[in-house]
């Protein structure tokens, strides 16, 4: 065991409380406007709906998902039309070290103005739609939701065909 005895004057025990709770103070003050900032990314976004498109922008992190009916309105926002239930919930894990995969599944999350590397080693709920509206003849195609805390934090839109693709939640140009 080691001990360590200090002998302090009061003035200087109550200036070194002083200066302990000043340092935390400022460290709570400091954290509070990091997140406060943080909640500000926004993503751009081009929907496009029948016949016309129009740019949106959407303060993703200030999206709820608690709810379907939430989701779905999410889904909504950047022109597509879904399924109304999940085909998948499921329950993930966004890894500590991303290895080359993830890396580029977070560029496309970077790209729309998000990004996974502040959620390494969470564990996150993965929402699964059937997008029923993709422009073309293409089939299969759904929409992923990654969703901490009840909030979205990315995601994208990928087809499930032999020869699919993936990109992020708006439409492609």
């Amino acid at each position: 065991m080691f001990m360590v005895s200090v002998r302090l004057s009061r003035i200087k025990l109550v200036a070194c409380v002083l200066a302990v709770v000043l340092v935390v103070s400022v460290g709570v003050v400091g954290m509070k406007k990091s997140k406060k900032s943080s909640g500000e990314v926004t993503a751009s976004a081009s929907a496009a709906q029948v016949g016309q498109e129009q740019d949106q922008t959407v303060k993703v992190r200030k999206i709820p998902a608690k709810t379907n009916e939430q989701r779905m309105e999410f889904i909504a926002s950047f022109g597509w039309e879904a399924e109304p239930e999940p085909v998948e919930i499921l329950e993930v894990i966004i890894p500590q070290e991303f290895d080359s995969v993830y890396e580029d599944y977070n560029s496309i999350q970077k790209k729309q103005g998000l990004d996974l590397s502040g959620y390494a080693g969470k564990r996150v709920k993965k929402y699964t739609y059937t997008i029923t509206n993709y422009p073309g003849d293409v089939e299969s195609v759904q929409m992923n939701m990654l969703v901490y805390k009840n909030k979205i934090i990315g995601g994208d839109i990928c087809s499930l065909a032999e020869d699919g693709f993936m990109h992020g939640f708006s439409a492609p140009a």
